[in-house]
């Protein structure tokens, strides 16, 4: 709110802590997990300001970061600041805010942000149509989205798994939605991401498509041994479940997930 009231005073003349603003990335989809790494939201800048940096001759982009970066240094004198290519990343510490400055268009729900690389570009967004597409998934299949990808956030953060937040969302989206296990209830959690693990594992050098803009993303594989490896710790834990083995399973379930994961119940 901080942030908000800091830029609305700066370009919008105003001191409101909401408006020009909302959430995007996990708190925006409601998937975020505890602690919080970052708190994403786009800040939406008046026409005015895109035809200001028309003018310029060099990178544009770069120069409208650097203008909002000074902005906010205002009031955070002593706060470490960086920009990063399409944010202006603000650290508090435990956590940091990640400003993504935006341009509303004329299409409903659509915006340009800044791309500072490569001589700089706008590139156009829907962030709308994901929250829409986690939203509508998790609807149809039980509520059982939002928490899978919670879960799979828990093991990204505590097995140093090299893939995007953003990235695990949309394949556990794309996974839910032909599991056997999708309208079960949390019985059948354990075989649910059992199945991811090994459905992600199949995924590397594969590509996803983004919802709204259609953007093809490259998944890579530098993930795929962790997957593995935790795949290979879920058959273990669920094959001690099957057996009433709770504390053997638990100790399988807590090196996927670390220790938010009980070892029993």
């Amino acid at each position: 709110e901080g942030v908000v009231s800091c830029l609305n005073r700066s370009y919008h003349g105003t001191t409101s802590r909401t408006d020009n603003s909302f959430f995007i990335g996990s708190w925006g989809k409601d998937t975020a997990i505890r602690p919080p790494r970052d708190v994403d939201i786009y800040f939406l800048l008046p026409a005015t300001v895109y035809h200001r940096f028309q003018t310029y001759t060099w990178n544009r982009q770069s120069a409208l970061l650097q203008d909002v970066k000074d902005k906010l240094a205002v009031t955070y004198p002593t706060t470490g600041m960086r920009g990063d290519g399409q944010v202006i990343v603000v650290n508090f510490g435990s956590y940091s805010v990640e400003v993504v400055p935006a341009f509303e268009l004329q299409t409903p729900g659509r915006y340009w942000i800044c791309d500072a690389h490569n001589g700089g570009s706008y590139q156009e967004t829907a962030p709308w149509a994901e929250v829409d597409h986690i939203e509508a998934t998790d609807s149809a299949n039980a509520r059982n989205l939002r928490p899978l990808i919670r879960m799979l956030k828990a093991w990204q953060a505590c097995c140093s798994v090299p893939i995007k937040s953003f990235h695990l969302e949309l394949l556990a989206a794309a996974f839910i939605a032909q599991s056997p296990w999708r309208l079960k209830d949390w019985f059948y959690f354990d075989w649910l991401t059992r199945d991811f693990l090994a459905f992600l594992y199949h995924r590397a050098n594969s590509t996803i498509l983004v919802p709204g803009t259609f953007q093809t993303i490259y998944l890579g594989d530098a993930w795929q041994s962790r997957a593995l490896s935790a795949y290979n710790r879920a058959n273990k834990a669920c094959a001690h479940e099957y057996e009433n083995r709770v504390a053997e399973a638990g100790d399988e379930w807590q090196k996927i997930f670390g220790t938010d994961i009980p070892r029993v119940a």
